[in-house]
């Protein structure tokens, strides 16, 4: 065939196809995307400091261990309030006029999924610490230490943001860690995730079960099932900031070694904190304390097994709590919301 034989129009057809294609395959499929996706009513834009510490997020290389995609599956669940959906990333812009979107969502959970972090852990204390060193707040941390997005001194000023450091983690004592403008705008950026709720109240969609398990049922052959194991649960659900030994981290987060919340004969309380967060002591330099029960869809069951494993553990001896109590107590806050 001529087209063959003349270079010009082989190359110049060649181009013309993939011209073509690219507009209906790429181009119009994304402009089309683009026109008919919009962020949930409930998501925020992103804050000039947040925006920032997006940019740090990902010149660290933080989405190679760590995904923003709540998947469809039970395991999830620990993640999210619930599976991510298409509208979660909406706002992904590109970074600017020459480089491309950054895919965030990532591929491989070395760490946990950030989808809702800002509101699984909103303190800014333990972020701060967390980079610093991973092993303070988790002792089996794999994660890498980010040393050089804080300075070391020794009377710091006070403009300056002094991460609560446990002495055997300094060099010298007598030292003070101060977070870099760097780290903040890290912290602010890792703040700024949160699910937006569903609009127009719909259900919210449910995790499905993972192919293959299956959903025993009791038989008079069976011992009958034990509780939720509350070692398990509090080393998931609190150990982090509270650490294992119930000491929590000094002017970081309270202890619950001979709490008074803890060890009070009336749990609500307690129940309260756990599902509802508390805020009642920032005044003395303790962050927030997050919803853990409503954030990680905690069962009045496992919130009860929680509860009574830090009223007898690290010598508390606290009365336990009744789970048709709480249970009757959890659905009270509900209703009151």
């Amino acid at each position: 065939m001529q087209l063959f034989d003349d270079h010009k129009k082989l190359f110049g057809t060649a181009f013309l196809f993939f011209l073509i294609l690219s507009i209906f395959v790429v181009i119009l499929p994304a402009l089309d995307i683009q026109r008919n996706n919009a962020p949930l009513p409930g998501g925020r834009a992103l804050s000039e400091d947040a925006e920032k510490g997006r940019l740090v997020f990902i010149a660290n290389g933080c989405v190679a261990c760590h995904t923003q995609q709540v998947r469809s599956t039970e395991m999830d669940r620990t993640w999210g309030s619930r599976p991510s959906v298409a509208a979660d990333y909406a706002r992904v812009r590109r970074t600017d006029l020459w480089r491309n979107t950054a895919t965030l969502m990532g591929t491989e959970r070395t760490g946990p999924d950030l989808t809702n972090i800002g509101a699984r852990q909103p303190a800014d204390n333990w972020h701060l610490a967390h980079l610093f060193n991973p092993r303070i707040v988790v002792k089996e941390s794999i994660m890498p230490a980010y040393p050089w997005m804080f300075e070391i001194k020794k009377t710091p000023s006070n403009s300056d943001k002094v991460v609560s450091v446990p002495e055997e983690f300094l060099e010298d004592p007598q030292t003070k860690v101060v977070a870099t403008q760097e780290a903040l705008y890290l912290v602010a950026y890792l703040q700024s995730l949160k699910q937006a709720p569903l609009p127009d109240g719909r259900p919210l969609p449910q995790f499905l079960v993972a192919p293959g398990a299956s959903i025993k049922t009791a038989t008079s052959d069976e011992p009958p099932a034990k509780g939720p194991d509350g070692a398990q649960l509090y080393a998931t659900n609190c150990q982090s900031c509270h650490q294992p030994n119930g000491e929590g981290l000094k002017g970081a987060f309270p202890s619950l070694k001979g709490s008074k919340v803890v060890l009070d004969d009336n749990p609500e309380l307690q129940a309260t904190i756990i599902m509802n967060g508390y805020t009642g002591r920032v005044s003395e330099g303790y962050g927030p304390m997050p919803p853990v029960g409503v954030n990680n869809n905690l069962t009045p069951e496992e919130v009860t097994a929680i509860m009574n494993y830090e009223r007898t553990s690290w010598g508390n001896n606290g009365k336990k709590a009744e789970v048709a109590a709480i249970e009757k107590f959890i659905q009270s806050l509900k209703d009151k919301q």
